[in-house]
């Protein structure tokens, strides 16, 4: 039997807080960024690895799929923090094993810049998922695309949000990623 070779996948998201900017919020599915992140999840964590930076509304969704696929699929799965939102962190960190916390640093800004640093130079990634998201969303994609420019990426559209400016700012524009809310198929197509 042959095995799989193991490809990295790094995703990127967020919902959206109505608080913060608008024009991410106004044009936000938010079921469509939980159906798509749990479809992402599901798709790719029994045979690849998922990599991202926490965040307390889509890190449970992975464990949530970690739990239902009831594998063992922790040598899967990279959870990036940054110890300044310590905080913050959702109770689902600590049901992950491979969690990497960079430091804190003096604010907010370079807190996030030393941790996604950290985050996109660790792997070689077969492609990034972007969906919905804010401003985090829209600089880990640029950091992507310079760091990774071979790799496949997939703004999830959509979902709206920043994955949807992406989308809209994008040369290649593959129109399953505004139209198809199938994301199970979508993802199996894009991705494996």
């Amino acid at each position: 039997m042959a095995t799989t070779e193991l490809k990295n996948f790094f995703l990127s998201a967020s919902i959206p807080l109505p608080e913060r900017d608008t024009k991410y919020f106004e044009t936000a599915d938010i079921i469509a960024i939980r159906d798509a992140v749990i479809a992402l999840a599901t798709v790719i964590l029994p045979t690849h690895k998922l990599v991202w930076g926490g965040h307390p509304s889509i890190t449970p969704l992975i464990y949530y799929v970690m739990e239902k696929l009831e594998l063992n699929v922790q040598e899967h799965i990279t959870l990036y923090q940054s110890k300044f939102f310590e905080k913050y962190f959702p109770a689902d960190n600590n049901k992950f094993n491979n969690v990497i916390q960079t430091e804190n640093m003096s604010d907010r800004k370079l807190s996030l810049l030393t941790m996604r640093s950290a985050m996109l130079n660790s792997y070689q990634y077969t492609a990034g998922i972007f969906i919905g998201g804010m401003e985090g969303v829209e600089e880990e994609y640029a950091g992507f695309k310079a760091l990774h420019p071979n790799a496949l990426t997939i703004p999830v559209a959509s979902t709206g949000a920043a994955a949807k400016i992406i989308f809209d700012n994008s040369e290649n524009k593959n129109e399953r990623l505004l139209k198809d809310y199938a994301y199970m198929s979508l993802f199996q197509d894009l991705l494996l």
